[in-house]
């Protein structure tokens, strides 16, 4: 926020999920245990499991994962329905929230309204949530499935309505994610502020390309990027809320 500009305070921030609050590869490792097991017999496991990863690492965006790993192992004709089955029932029953990142959130939450934008299956999501212990620590989640994948983010419709639930307008609200053509670009697309959090897999992926001076913070891991967003709000108390997040690229120190 520029206290020599007048403007709009924060009114809200939403979150997304994988990567963001948590580390994605966490919850991969159990669903690709799952997958591993629900081979039928010919298959070797050990191999399977290794072949899931390495596929895994070359990006999730190519898809076809569990296809190309059963393929790596030389078991192509393999049905790969049950074993897709057997990565959406993965339920863990614990998964690791960032260090910091529930407290934080907590704290953010007093002052502001918070929400979940969140893509992949619904159910699976869900699970995700409840292993975190983070089921309530929302205002509002919105997981973009609901709405079929073609409202997958970078798509306005799941930030939309989430700020619907929130009441709270674009011009005044922050999405705070990792993934820089699904984050940023949804939360431009809606007229809200990003800020980029540089972990998990897309973590050395390039900003996206600037659309005009649209605001977006970059910090090391959603703690940090909660910090700054509580001093924007700090500096708008002190300057009777005429504070508005900064336009362009800036950084958030830790």
């Amino acid at each position: 926020m520029s206290p020599d500009r007048p403007g709009p305070p924060v009114a809200a921030v939403t979150f997304d999920l994988d990567d963001t609050l948590f580390t994605q590869a966490e919850w991969l490792a159990g669903a690709w245990d799952a997958v591993a097991d629900a081979a039928p017999g010919g298959v070797d496991r050990a191999a399977l499991r290794t072949a899931l990863d390495r596929v895994a690492a070359e990006g999730s965006d190519r898809g076809a994962i569990v296809d190309r790993a059963l393929a790596a192992v030389g078991h192509p004709d393999v049905a790969v329905g049950p074993l897709v089955d057997a990565f959406h029932r993965h339920r863990p029953a614990r998964l690791t929230v960032r260090p910091g990142a529930t407290d934080a959130l907590a704290r953010l939450r007093a002052r502001v309204p918070v929400g979940l934008v969140s893509d992949g299956d619904v159910g699976v999501q869900l699970a995700k949530l409840r292993a975190l212990g983070l089921d309530d620590a929302f205002d509002v989640v919105v997981l973009s499935d609901r709405f079929g994948r073609a409202h997958r983010k970078p798509s306005s419709l799941p930030f939309r309505v989430a700020l619907g639930a929130l009441g709270a307008p674009a011009a005044r609200s922050v999405h705070v994610g990792d993934r820089p053509a699904k984050d940023v670009l949804g939360a431009w697309r809606t007229g809200m502020a990003a800020v980029r959090v540089r972990t998990g897999e897309y973590a050395a992926e390039p900003d996206p390309e600037p659309v005009g001076d649209a605001p977006l913070t970059v910090a090391d891991d959603v703690v940090a990027a909660i910090g700054c967003i509580e001093r924007w709000i700090e500096r708008t108390d002190r300057t009777d809320r005429t504070d508005r997040i900064d336009r362009g690229r800036t950084s958030c120190p830790t």
